[in-house]
């Protein structure tokens, strides 16, 4: 069995946001070499998420409302992890959207159902914050 392990880095510009990061991964899945495995692709920063859904303006919009909605940022007060910090907000919104991925490779490609796409959530952006890729096979 194979293994292949790479970091991506991204910096959001704004305090929350997402990014299709579905052609990193895959360029990932194409340097390993790997035809038949898993793919994991998970969030290393905990105030951030990796998960799968359609790439559609609509439903980031809906996302970023719901989730506000569920967690607001402000007032920052609200909450008690917020000693020195604003961001237990982002926290929870990454407990929502999940810390990982894993996709099956089949014949060298994600094996994704219609209109997956892998994205990057920022819930408390403005600096750097790594994802793993790690895809492992034959």
């Amino acid at each position: 069995m194979q293994s292949y392990r790479k970091e991506l880095w991204f910096e959001v510009p704004s305090r929350r946001g997402f990014v299709n990061i579905t052609p990193q991964v895959e360029q990932c899945l194409r340097d390993s070499g790997i035809e038949e495995g898993l793919c994991l692709v998970n969030a290393m920063h905990i105030t951030a998420s990796v998960f799968i859904n359609d790439d559609e303006s609509g439903l980031h919009h809906d996302y970023e409302q719901w989730l506000e909605a569920l967690a607001p940022h402000e007032p920052v007060s609200q909450y008690r992890h917020n000693v020195g910090e604003d961001n237990a907000d982002a926290h929870m919104k990454r407990q929502i959207m999940g810390r990982e991925v894993v996709v099956a490779v089949s014949g060298g490609r994600l094996d994704f159902g219609t209109w997956e796409q892998i994205f990057y959530g920022e819930f408390d952006g403005r600096r750097k914050k790594r994802v793993l890729v790690k895809i492992i096979g034959e």
